[in-house]
């Protein structure tokens, strides 16, 4: 067989690997809901915590233990599911404007209801950065996602 003929067909099956690879490893990236609840705009968690209603009755409220959010040090990150049950907290932090790389914590449930871990935010050339905190929230019926927008520099 002809050596040219044999790189071609191991360059063939290494692109279809990397392809399937690649789509088996998205979900990992990508965060995965059923439904996407729209938080009221007018709260900004640099300041308070912002809280929203979940279907079905409950509420969700997230809130960080620093304000404002730091850039490059650890702060801790607060989600409490009221009149509801969650199986499974994250927080996934995305850059809107640009791509900051995989962020996203998962939190401990430390008390029926109340879920708490710690992040760190990557410090933006730029300086000014609006970051999107992506609430996933697990239930025994949806995964839930819940964006939160904030600016910081």
């Amino acid at each position: 067989m002809n050596k040219k003929i044999l790189l071609d067909i191991i360059g063939g099956l290494l692109i279809v690997l990397v392809v399937v690879v690649g789509y088996k490893l998205s979900p990992l990236l990508l965060p995965q809901s059923d439904l996407s609840i729209a938080p009221d705009p007018s709260c900004n968690v640099q300041q308070q915590a912002c809280s929203v209603a979940l279907p079905g009755g409950g509420s969700l409220v997230f809130s960080v233990n620093t304000q404002p959010i730091p850039l490059v040090k650890p702060f801790e990150v607060k989600v409490e599911v009221r009149g509801s049950s969650a199986k499974n907290v994250a927080i996934d932090f995305a850059g809107v404007d640009m791509e900051m790389g995989f962020n996203r914590p998962q939190l401990a449930e430390r008390s029926a209801g109340i879920f708490i871990g710690e992040a760190t935010l990557p410090v933006c050339v730029t300086g000014h950065m609006t970051w999107q905190a992506t609430v996933l929230l697990e239930t025994s019926d949806a995964r839930i996602a819940v964006p939160f927008r904030f600016v910081t520099g």
